[in-house]
Order: C-alpha cells, then sequence, then structure tokens
C-alpha cells in the first residue's frame, strides 16, 4: 500500500509563513512528479505547484514569488515554503504523488488527506 502523510498546516497572520511537507511511503517502485493543491470553501480544487524527481517546477500564478516548493528524492517527501501568506491562501491542501507502485505496470495519483492552513489576524 502507498501513503502519502502531510503536516505542517496551521493558524498565521497575513504576511506569515508556513512549511508543508508531505512523505511518501510505502510499496513505491517509481515516484514522479509530486506536488500540491489546494481547495478554499465553495471552490474547486486548484493546483498550487508541482516538482518533477528532476527538479522541475511549475507554480499557480497566484503563487509565484511567495511559495517555493522543492522534493528530497532520498526521503520521498516535497515541500512547499509558503511565504507572504495571504487570507485568500487559507485553504486545505493536499499533496499529490504521481508514482508506479509494486504490482503494477502503470503509473497512478496518489492524494494525501489533507492538512488546513488559515491565514487570518
Amino acid at each position: 500500500q502507498v501513503q502519502l502523510v502531510e503536516s505542517g498546516g496551521g493558524l498565521v497572520q497575513p504576511g506569515g509563513s508556513l512549511r508543508l511537507s508531505c512523505a511518501a511511503s510505502g510499496s513505491i517502485v517509481i515516484l514522479s512528479t509530486m506536488g500540491w493543491h489546494r481547495q478554499a470553501p465553495g471552490k474547486q480544487r486548484e493546483l498550487v505547484a508541482t516538482v518533477t524527481s528532476g527538479g522541475g517546477t511549475n507554480y499557480a500564478d497566484s503563487v509565484k514569488g511567495r511559495f517555493t516548493i522543492s522534493r528530497d528524492n532520498a526521503k520521498n517527501t516535497v515541500y512547499l515554503q509558503m511565504n507572504s501568506l495571504k487570507p485568500e491562501d487559507t485553504a486545505v491542501y493536499y499533496c499529490k504523488a504521481r508514482l508506479k507502485p509494486i504490482g503494477s505496470i502503470y503509473f497512478s495519483d496518489y492524494w494525501g488527506q489533507g492538512t488546513q492552513a488559515t491565514v487570518s489576524s
């Protein structure tokens, strides 16, 4: 079985910072692109940032210059450093990983359970 476990959410004031982590574990053969999505109340889930196994990154326009995604391939972990946070960044943040598990010839997408980030004064 494959698990994605997120941590690092919380409550922060506008202008503050949070660092999210997501560790993938289990029967993983190949771990490909990892990323973060978020869903605010009443809104659809949206892409925040992705990072490939080679370190290539992609960001939503709304977070460029404020958020930084990175990964530690030795630990199968992806991070999201969020700076200059705004109230509109308030959402549940979900980790997503594309991987090939043991026993499968296909890549599949796996999701974490989500972690709440709230930006409020």
